[in-house]
C-alpha cells in the first residue's frame, strides 16, 4: 500500500500514552488509528455521521478487523492513516487502511462493516444512496455542492442550519439571528451529496460599495472541514461580481482566526452581541 492509493489521509502524532515497555506503540492502539480516520472518512464524505445513520435507519457494525504488523511506530512520530473502500457487497462494507510514515508503510489492515437494524442488528442492504456516495467519493468526485440564491428559495434549509447552530447550541434567541436582512440577502448553502444541508451564510450591501457577510454558520459535526472556507470563498466572489471594494463581518471571537486565515483584519475593540463576544473585521477586494 502506498500513499497515493488513498483519497482520504488523518494525520496523527504518536502520544506518550500509546507507547508500551518496548517503547513502540502498543499493537492495540493502530486499531484505534484505524477507527480515528474512518471518522475523518466520513468527515471527508460530507456526512455527519449519526445523523446520516438515523436517517438511512441503520448503522454500521464492525464484522471483521484484520492487522498485519510490518514495523513499529514511536512516540512523537508524525504518522499518515489511509483509509479506502474497497468493496462494497449486498449488506457489507470493506475498508482498506494503512499506518504509514514518511511514506513507509507499517502496519496495512482491513475493516469490514454491516449495515443492520440498530434495534435488533440483523443485517439489511446497504442504501443505495450510500452506495453511490462511497464509490463518488472514490472515484474523485466533489462531496459538497454550494447553491446561492434568494431567501424565498433557501429560506427553509438555512433557517435549518442556523435554528441548528445559533438557537440551539448557542441558545439565541429569534429575534437576534432572523431579521429583515434576510429578504434583501443573497444566500449560500452547503449541502452534501444527500442534499442534507450542512452551512449557510449571507452577504448584502450596506453602502455603495461596501457589503456584509453574516450568519455564516456550519453544524458541528461538520466543522474543521473546510467548508466554512469555501462558503466564504463564495460569498466574497459574490461581492466582488457585484462591484464591491471591501466587506465587513461581526465575527465571533473564537472565530477570529478563521476570518484572519482569509485575509480580514479585525477593527476597534470587542463587543457583546446575544452575550457573545464579537469583533468588526474587515477585507479590501
Amino acid at each position: 500500500m502506498k500513499r497515493d492509493e488513498f483519497r482520504y489521509v488523518e494525520k496523527l502524532r504518536v502520544r506518550w500514552a500509546e507507547i508500551d515497555a518496548q517503547h513502540i506503540v502498543f499493537n492495540g492502539h493502530y486499531l484505534m488509528y484505524f477507527d480515528t480516520a474512518i471518522a475523518g472518512y466520513w468527515r471527508a464524505l460530507r456526512l455527519p455521521y449519526h445523523a446520516t445513520m438515523q436517517a438511512l435507519q441503520g448503522d454500521l457494525y464492525v464484522r471483521k478487523a484484520s492487522l498485519e504488523y510490518l514495523g513499529s511506530a514511536r512516540y512523537d512520530d508524525a504518522l499518515e492513516v489511509g483509509v479506502r473502500c474497497a468493496r462494497i457487497g449486498s449488506s457489507s462494507m470493506q475498508f482498506s487502511c494503512a499506518v504509514l510514515r514518511q511514506g513507509k508503510l507499517l502496519v496495512p489492515g482491513e475493516l469490514i462493516y454491516v449495515f443492520a437494524d440498530p434495534t435488533t442488528q440483523t443485517a439489511k442492504p446497504v442504501p443505495e444512496k450510500l452506495r453511490a456516495v462511497l464509490m463518488d467519493f472514490e472515484a474523485g468526485a466533489d462531496m459538497l455542492r454550494l447553491e446561492v440564491g434568494p431567501w424565498s428559495e433557501l429560506q427553509s434549509d438555512a433557517l435549518r442550519v442556523r435554528t441548528e447552530v445559533f438557537l440551539g447550541e448557542q441558545h439565541l434567541s429569534n429575534h437576534l439571528e432572523f431579521d429583515e436582512a434576510d429578504g434583501t440577502a443573497v444566500h449560500v448553502v452547503a449541502y452534501n451529496r444527500l442534499n442534507v444541508p450542512l452551512g449557510s451564510g449571507r452577504l448584502y450591501a450596506v453602502g455603495e460599495k461596501l457589503w456584509r457577510i453574516g450568519r455564516v454558520a456550519v453544524v458541528a459535526a461538520m466543522r474543521n472541514s473546510g467548508i466554512g472556507a469555501l462558503m466564504l470563498g463564495r460569498l466574497l466572489e459574490l461581492a466582488r461580481g457585484r462591484g464591491a471594494e471591501r466587506v465587513v463581518l461581526s465575527a465571533q471571537v473564537s472565530a477570529q482566526e478563521f476570518y484572519s486565515r482569509a485575509g480580514f483584519s479585525a477593527q476597534g475593540n470587542q463587543f457583546e452581541e446575544a452575550g457573545i463576544p464579537h469583533l468588526e473585521m474587515t477585507k479590501a477586494l
